[in-house]
């Protein structure tokens, strides 16, 4: 019988149109069908049943007809109703979505409140030594440039294997990158160990602090990741409070030393994390429909489809942290080693990067918003209607910068005036080294510009990232840190250390402009690039 006789008598099956739907459902655009029978086995499918519900030989004749039903008779798909929903219900998922991007900030918050009141937290101390603050903030800077990159690939791959339920694979995926960047973490601490030892830039305490630090925060960092792809984002938030209260009892209580409290807290930390992760994951398991999840795709594929979200990590920390790093080593009075820390400056953008807080809350729900409506708008539009389609959410994402450009603004005046209130009429900062100085104003101001012109090419961040455009926002990272760099540099050696902070305000303004011309180039083709991501 003709082939496509066949495949037409069996799309009037419907059993086969409902399995077609499921399929469809995993992917719209299969490559062949072999991808359709890794699908089928997903589902729970195999050579028996396959054989006992149509007649085939095995899954892979199943599969055939699946491609050819999709390729020799139009699958058409009915529009996609857009769902009604009530005030309350509206109001609900916003607050969801805003919470959901205001407790990545929570971690940071929390340190600042208890840095505040009880003068330490945990991987810090206000009453510590500057060396002591230089080893810390040594290691602190390598562990979020070290495992950035990890960060970004851990959170994009974790999330499309969790979206499609396959919590096995995004398990197996995860702790593949965990070991990957403990690998490198312990490999970047062993090159500097022995390069210090090589060249003798800073005394050999001061590198040993430093690794300590540096590997259980990369450690943290990662722990992190895991529990914002699980949804579990309370999970750290909880741990990190935790932490603080063992430092608390270990220092405060049973007057150990500050640094072996919180090495002995971060360790703890570090192993309930994964104990708590191990269980998440294999709870998550159960909710996988029975059957064979596909396999992992190549490593060397895998790899290379994920290398501008690693650059991206790797360069974004490095733009954050870099113009510390050119203030701190800048020729000043005092200046016994190549880099030593500067707590005025420090001080400024710590409190300036309180103000990422709501904008962070803000960009998580309208760039969720913009991609819920992206969806239906892609499955209820003919093809003639891509120009009408790429001018409204043209006109979406300018309300949307506006938006998160006026939750900057406004979260930016509410942090100065608060900071300006602990300062001149607050007794929280007596006697404390936290009170501002005419450096760390200076700082703070910068900051506060700087970040909140940030959030909003964050924000574009998110978009691009969403259709699946790395590679635009790594080019466009690439440049700022470099920018940030030689402004800094320049102003710094020209001027005086603190106008470091102007390198990462040139920096971010030119973020800012080159992502937001890259969302628009987007938008004005989105028909095109919806397709190109799909």
């Amino acid at each position: 019988m003709d082939k496509n006789i066949v495949v037409n008598q069996q799309f009037e099956n419907s059993n086969i149109k409902t399995l077609l739907n499921e399929v469809m459902e995993k992917t719209i655009n299969p490559e062949d069908y072999y991808e359709i029978a890794a699908i089928l086995e997903s589902l729970g499918w195999n050579d028996s049943s396959a054989s006992k519900s149509f007649g085939v030989l095995d899954i892979f004749e199943l599969s055939k007809i699946l491609w050819d039903m999709i390729n020799n008779k139009a699958y058409l798909q009915p529009f996609m109703e857009e769902k009604k929903t009530s005030v309350r219900s509206n109001m609900v998922l916003i607050i969801k979505s805003f919470l959901r991007g205001l407790i990545f900030a929570l971690p940071m918050t929390i340190s600042v409140i208890s840095m505040l009141t009880l003068r330490f937290s945990l991987w810090s101390y206000e009453n510590s030594s500057t060396e002591l603050a230089t080893s810390i903030a040594i290691g602190t800077i390598l562990s979020f440039v070290t495992i950035g990159g990890f960060t970004q690939v851990i959170a994009r791959r974790g999330f499309y294997y969790i979206s499609q339920d396959f919590y096995n694979m995004a398990k197996r995926i995860t702790y593949y990158f965990v070991r990957v960047g403990y690998v490198t973490t312990f490999a970047v601490a062993l090159i500097l160990i022995l390069f210090n030892s090589f060249f003798g830039y800073l005394p050999y305490r001061m590198i040993i602090v430093a690794s300590f630090y540096y590997i259980f925060l990369c450690s943290n960092w990662l722990i992190i990741t895991i529990t914002y792809i699980l949804k579990r984002e309370f999970t750290f938030t909880a741990l990190l409070s935790f932490g603080i209260l063992i430092v608390f009892i270990l220092f405060k209580i049973l007057k150990l030393n500050i640094i072996v409290s919180q090495i002995i807290s971060l360790f703890i930390i570090s192993i309930l994390s994964f104990i708590l992760i191990n269980y998440f994951f294999n709870k998550d398991e159960k909710k996988m429909e029975k059957g064979i999840a596909p396999a992992l795709p190549r490593k060397s594929v895998m790899i290379y489809s994920l290398a501008p979200y690693f650059y991206y990590g790797f360069l974004y920390f490095s733009f954050l942290f870099i113009d510390r790093v050119i203030a701190w080593s800048t020729t000043g009075d005092y200046m016994p080693y190549i880099i030593w820390f500067r707590g005025d400056y420090e001080l400024g953008l710590d409190f300036a990067l309180l103000m990422l807080l709501i904008p962070m809350g803000m960009v998580e729900v309208t760039v969720s918003r913009l991609m819920e409506k992206l969806e239906v708008a892609q499955k209820n539009s003919f093809n003639d209607q891509g120009t009408i389609i790429n001018k409204k959410y043209l006109n979406f994402y300018i309300r949307n910068v506006i938006l998160v450009s006026i939750s900057a603004i406004l979260s930016s005046i509410f942090v100065f005036l608060i900071v300006r209130y602990l300062n001149n009429d607050s007794s929280l900062l007596t006697n404390s080294k936290f009170v501002f100085n005419n450096v760390t104003y200076f700082v703070f101001i910068v900051g506060l510009i700087a970040y909140s012109i940030l959030s909003v090419a964050l924000s574009n961040v998110v978009i691009l990232f969403s259709l699946s455009q790395p590679k635009l926002v790594t080019k466009a990272m690439a440049y700022s840190v470099l920018i940030n760099f030689f402004v800094g540099f320049l102003l710094s050696r020209w001027f005086h250390y603190y106008f470091a902070a102007l390198g990462l305000l040139i920096g971010a303004v030119f973020f800012c402009i080159a992502t937001c011309y890259c969302v628009v180039k987007v938008l004005n083709n989105l028909d095109y690039y919806l397709y190109a991501s799909s």
